[in-house]
């Protein structure tokens, strides 16, 4: 059977991480994307001297690669020719940018009404913030993760993956299928565009309740408890060989735990009854979930407290992460075998479709690797036009 996507043609515009990542999981569905660069290669390439640094490779994975120069007349042409037998074009630009290159949506969709044109901003493309260079970083400082992150008391902490990043990839990519849908019923395409900056605020649901209930009083850096202060327990515990996280959501969670910790006697105890009550102990909460395991290794923990069906994971290094058994057997870690970087692990596709195959994962290109293949097969360019347009540094 075919691939979800299948049939679909999709020009990846975008650079980093949050276009090139929705770019990917439609490739993943079996779109055909054609990552298009300019001659130097994205930006992302500038941070290793051979262009290939394995973040470009973890969110480029199947797609095809072209070199060309958007600044020139011509380079503008071929986009606009190829865009004419494209369904999606996705791009992460400071907003501007395209319309100053002659390829913004109001251009392109004169020339292919059924073009789902993906725009993956930092702050959108209207409001106070438009015209910010929006980065993970960035977009963390002033959406609240980095307030809601650290330890009350000390300096706001970037959380440490690229969330905002990933979020606002995830959104595009929900967009864009949205867009593809209705375009089933329409018949037009459409603008889809998702800013870093709105596909974070839902994330703050924690944080936000704990200020709104709080009336502002509760402090904005919890640690590794709940956000909103009111859950315990609900922290990352000390062993002898790292650490265990550990939640419980309802009170056959806690009665589970405290009989594994030999503990029966809280079972309904003053101060313990209820979710509202050990949230305001959870001082001595923790201290005694702590205490219970400091002598006791992580794995041996997770086992028993698997097995009592208490949510809960050992907290995994990334070299543990990037061995993980889980991971191997979800098919998300991924090998190829990249022309300059060797055998390389990527990261599979988390969506899962039951009747429609995966596409097999193959490695990232290598800068401008398939131009001549996509302008020949495509638009139909002879080797004489090829050589033109590369030594006019057009391609």
């Amino acid at each position: 059977m075919k691939s979800a996507m299948d049939g679909l043609i999709v020009l990846d515009l975008s650079q980093v991480y949050q276009g090139p990542y929705c770019g990917m999981l439609m490739a993943y569905q079996g779109a055909k994307v054609i990552k298009m660069e300019a001659l130097t290669g994205e930006v992302i390439r500038q941070r290793i001297e051979d262009k290939n640094p394995h973040e470009f490779l973890m969110f480029n994975s199947n797609k095809l690669g072209i070199s060309l120069n958007l600044k020139s007349s011509e380079g503008a042409e071929i986009l606009k020719s190829l865009v004419q037998q494209a369904d999606v074009l996705i791009e992460n630009f400071t907003p501007g940018v395209m319309d100053r290159l002659g390829v913004g949506y109001d251009t392109l969709k004169e020339i292919n009404p059924r073009l789902i044109y993906g725009s993956a901003t930092g702050f959108g493309l209207n409001g106070p913030y438009s015209n910010f260079p929006g980065m993970d970083l960035t977009v963390q400082a002033i959406s609240g993760v980095m307030a809601s992150t650290g330890y009350d008391g000390k300096p706001p902490v970037k959380a440490g993956p690229a969330v905002c990043d990933i979020l606002g990839g995830i959104h595009l990519y929900g967009g864009i299928a949205t867009a593809l849908y209705e375009r089933e019923k329409s018949g037009v395409g459409q603008h889809v565009e998702v800013s870093m900056h709105d596909a974070t605020y839902p994330a703050l649901a924690s944080p936000l309740a704990g200020y709104y209930e709080g009336e502002g009083k509760r402090p904005e850096r919890t640690g590794n408890r709940h956000s909103g202060l009111r859950m315990a327990p609900y922290n990352v515990y000390e062993t002898n060989d790292g650490y265990v996280a550990i939640i419980c959501v309802t009170e056959k969670h806690w009665e589970q735990l405290v009989r594994l910790m030999e503990r029966t006697d809280l079972i309904g105890a003053p101060g313990y009854e209820n979710t509202v009550n050990r949230a305001l102990n959870m001082d001595v909460v923790d201290q005694m979930i702590e205490d219970w395991t400091k002598n006791k290794s992580k794995w041996n923990l997770m086992k028993q407290l698997k097995e009592a069906r208490v949510p809960s994971s050992p907290v995994l290094s990334i070299a543990e992460v990037e061995d993980d058994e889980h991971l191997k057997a979800r098919g998300m870690i991924q090998y190829v075998d990249h022309p300059i970087r060797g055998r390389s692990k990527v990261p599979g596709s988390p969506i899962r479709l039951s009747r429609t195959e995966q596409q097999t994962v193959t490695p990232a290109p290598l800068v401008g690797e398939h131009t001549e293949q996509v302008l020949q097969d495509m638009l139909h360019y002879s080797p004489a036009e090829l050589e033109r347009l590369r030594e006019e540094g057009i391609i």
